[in-house]
């Protein structure tokens, strides 16, 4: 955030000061909702929770170092106070317990436009004293590939100059502003994930850090059951290329008929991506190495040249050219975007984390979150893992629940099962007692004679029991499912230290 007075920060908010002995004293450090993470110079949010309110930290993180508070009452320190109004922030994905009289969202509402006003100076032409170029916000969104796609930007942009982008997917009400206040002068590029449960969501966020460039990767079924329809949905992301400014770049997917109709609902100059001939930026020879790394050739404009991603699964390559149209409008070269394209690792936890134990087993953490694109996605990649090389290895896919899909979650999880019967993963572990995973596993049985090869367990602790008696060395096991079944820990007990050596003590013992 670029340094602020008290006073500016309450015009800014609509806010009044209170215990405040100098309105001129000024804000220095980052804005922090955990008062555990103040420093000195800090502005701490005071946000209700499920467990504690965050106005009964204020004194803590005034003590530890904070300016001030924004705060949604007076707390005995210095505060910046707003007063509760209902309705002012639209209900999505951020859920604030405890905020039965709205102090929560009047906080974050503070918030928003604290983080409005901070970007808006740092965007303006001359925010720079230095004669740099002023700060560039750099919008994505989609059904899925948002945070994959953001991490590539923040790697083919980091050659252009400082590079601001949310850790993981913080991409809500809270985390798109918190992460805007990140900025501050020394910062050319601020890359931002737009998400959405509902419309007006996506235009609510724009609203917060507006962008002058904006992603659009796909429109699909993640949040089916809160939109109701994919027509709804492509209508909700179309907001970010509505938000653009008419000197700004709408980047969109030639490939997703949904999203290149977009075209017409934006007044900026726009760039398409994908395999399509007709796209501006495309890629053609796309192979897949033993890894399930794409290697493809990048055409654009200023030539052709060849991108060996690092990250795993053929679906990279759509993000890749998204990231790399930014790049190329932002002054980056085409060797500058292909090494920065190739040298980007997976930034953000259990996506696509690929790690191979001590005894040979490969396992593909993509356990963040799930929906029917990105499950088909990820099976794909695990197949292509399994059956590269000389000797086929035995794949396991031990997927979970993929949330929020309403009416048609039962026939997605059906399709799902099906899938991957036609993929041919050779082990199907399907998690869970609920009808959306009986249907999965269902859909496995009936689509060929498995048998046992597919398995449904009821639990966690169950599918950690089959695994560490069935996996052998050298099998690869994806591991995917909604965030909220938490099956992430099956994927890291399966790479932990101990149980590679248990197993391996086991096997030595019975020979």
């Amino acid at each position: 955030m670029i340094e602020m007075t008290l006073r500016e920060i309450a015009d800014a908010v609509g806010g009044t000061l209170h215990d405040v002995p100098d309105p001129e004293v000024r804000v220095t450090g980052s804005v922090e909702f955990d008062s555990r993470r103040i420093g000195s110079g800090g502005l701490f949010l005071a946000l209700p929770g499920a467990r504690a309110d965050g106005h009964d930290f204020a004194a803590a993180a005034v003590a530890a170092g904070a300016v001030a508070v924004l705060a949604a009452r007076p707390v005995g320190v210095p505060a910046v106070v707003v007063t509760p109004k209902p309705g002012t922030v639209p209900a999505t994905s951020v859920a604030l317990a405890g905020d039965s009289d709205g102090s929560g969202a009047a906080v974050l509402a503070a918030l928003a436009a604290l983080a409005r006003a901070s970007v808006r100076r740092l965007s303006a032409a001359d925010a720079r004293s230095d004669g740099a170029p002023a700060l560039r916000v750099v919008g994505v969104t989609g059904s899925s590939g948002k945070t994959s796609t953001k991490d590539l930007l923040a790697a083919v942009l980091a050659p252009l100059g400082s590079v601001i982008a949310p850790p993981g997917s913080f991409n809500n009400e809270l985390g798109h502003p918190w992460t805007a206040l990140r900025a501050d002068e020394s910062t050319r590029f601020l890359v931002l994930e737009l998400s959405a449960r509902g419309p007006g969501h996506i235009a609510a966020l724009a609203e917060v850090a507006p962008p002058s460039i904006g992603v659009v990767l796909n429109v699909g079924t993640a949040h089916l059951g809160e939109f109701g329809s994919r027509e709804a949905i492509a209508q909700t992301k179309g907001e970010l290329v509505e938000a653009l400014p008419a000197d700004g770049l709408a980047v969109l997917n030639a490939d997703d008929p949904q999203v290149a109709a977009m075209a017409s609902r934006t007044s900026a100059r726009v760039v398409t991506v994908g395999q399509a001939t007709s796209a501006d930026i495309r890629a053609s020879d796309i192979r897949l190495d033993d890894r399930a790394r794409a290697i493809f050739t990048l055409h654009a404009p200023q030539g052709s040249v060849e991108v060996r991603l690092a990250v795993h699964g053929e679906h990279q390559v759509g993000n890749a050219l998204s990231a790399a149209a930014v790049a190329l409008e932002c002054g980056a070269d085409l060797a500058t975007v292909a090494a920065a394209l190739s040298g980007a690792t997976a930034a953000s936890a259990r996506r696509m984390d690929v790690r191979t134990t001590e005894d040979g087993v490969t396992v593909v953490n993509d356990s963040y979150n799930a929906n029917p694109d990105s499950v088909r996605a990820a099976l794909k990649a695990l197949v292509t893992m399994a059956k590269a090389g000389q000797t086929p290895r035995r794949s396991w896919a031990v997927l979970g629940e993929m949330a929020e899909l309403g009416e048609e979650s039962v026939i997605e999880h059906d399709r799902i099962g099906r899938l991957a019967v036609r993929l041919d993963v050779d082990r199907l572990v399907v998690v869970g007692t609920g009808r959306p995973s009986r249907a999965m596993h269902q859909g496995a049985v009936m689509e060929g004679s498995w048998g046992e090869e597919s398995i449904l367990v009821p639990d966690i602790g169950a599918a950690m029991a089959l695994l560490d008696a069935e996996v052998e060395s050298e099998d690869v096991v994806l591991v995917k499912a909604s965030q909220s079944v938490g099956l992430w820990e099956v994927a890291e007990h399966l790479t932990s230290r101990e149980r590679a050596d248990d197993r391996r003590g086991s096997t030595e013992a019975g020979q």
